[in-house]
């Protein structure tokens, strides 16, 4: 027997995180999911599906997360049911999450707040690139079009050498 779900879609609201009487920590929320195709006005609909996530995982999914955010969740379908306050049996389907990726950064959808983290506002994009990037400076450049930044965090960076790998190598 297989129950898995993989989904990927945005939190239409922040985590409700809340607590069992036994101290486990309980994550509600809802993603919502595109579907593949549009609809006959051109427009693209969306699922919304409701999940559950447990104890620690609950607890980093809330303080990671926020509504709009683009998330990738994993784990089983599970249907339970309940009787309300006025008699009636209520069903529900949810997905109860196993594991969970960040699509994209904190501060995507937050107006560029990124809660004090700090920020590398030189336009550099790449750590590997060293900030100080001026190949004016002496050895500049090796006579063969590569610049001679040393830059201790990237051990390939401009070694002028051939990397050799084998399909031994690769994990694929």
């Amino acid at each position: 027997m297989i129950n898995r779900t993989t989904l990927t879609g945005r939190l239409t609201r922040d985590v409700d995180l809340r607590y069992t009487p036994n101290g486990a920590a309980v994550g509600n929320f809802t993603l919502a999911v595109d579907r593949r195709f549009t609809n006959q006005n051109g427009e693209r609909e969306a699922d919304f599906i409701n999940c559950v996530i447990w104890r620690k995982a609950a607890e980093n999914f809330a303080n990671f997360t926020h509504k709009g955010a683009l998330v990738g969740i994993d784990g089983r379908l599970q249907t339970r049911n309940y009787e309300n306050q006025q008699g009636q049996r209520v069903y529900v389907t949810e997905v109860v999450v196993e594991n969970f990726a960040l699509l994209e950064p904190r501060s995507a959808n937050k107006g560029g707040n990124n809660n004090g983290a700090p920020q590398n506002n030189s336009g550099n994009n790449n750590p590997f690139e060293n900030q100080n990037n001026n190949s004016s400076n002496n050895g500049g450049n090796n006579g063969n079009g590569m610049n001679n930044n040393n830059n201790s965090s990237d051990p390939f960076a401009n070694s002028g050498d051939q990397i050799d790998i084998s399909d031994d190598d690769l994990p694929f």
